[in-house]
């Protein structure tokens, strides 16, 4: 009675982090929070000025009033009434669409064209396979024809 032995808490954590998915993840994680940094920047330098052409800069002073009168203090605390901060939810979607967009075709839109060009080569190389085990097919049948031939028409039952 040999007693089975189990993996130990550390191999089990070393083949976890060994996976691929995991280290894509980690890939991706360092390169989103890297990737934040420059979208932000791109909304306060670019898009709050071309916003702040029409109004104020800040998308988060944008708002409305549900109920009269809304006082807001500087640090964003309600005083008084029901404000509907609709800037900052304009400024979130503006990052969220500028992130998306610079995702997609920066990243996603070159990586399918380029493993839609490599399924096309992968393809094209069986697709080259087959007609060459066709042709060598076709040759082989050549040479029974050949060799039925030269045998004669009578001799073509004996085996």
């Amino acid at each position: 009675m040999s007693a089975k032995k189990e993996p130990s808490v550390w191999q089990g954590f070393k083949a976890f982090l060994m996976r691929g998915n995991v280290v894509d993840l980690a890939v991706a994680v360092v390169i989103g929070a890297a990737f934040t940094n420059i979208v932000n920047s791109v909304v306060k330098g670019v898009i709050n000025p071309l916003v702040g052409a029409i109004g104020t800069q800040n998308l988060d002073h944008y708002s409305s009033c549900l109920k009269d009168p809304c006082k807001v203090a500087a640090d964003g605390t309600v005083q008084s009434g029901v404000p509907i901060l609709w800037g900052s939810v304009l400024g979130a979607t503006l990052t969220f669409v500028i992130t998306a967009a610079v995702v997609y075709f920066l990243m996603v839109l070159p990586m399918s064209k380029y493993l839609a060009r490599q399924a096309d080569r992968k393809a094209a190389r069986e697709g080259t396979k087959e007609v060459v085990e066709v042709s060598e097919l076709e040759v082989l049948k050549e040479i029974r024809d050949a060799l039925v031939a030269q045998r004669g028409p009578g001799r073509a039952d004996e085996r």
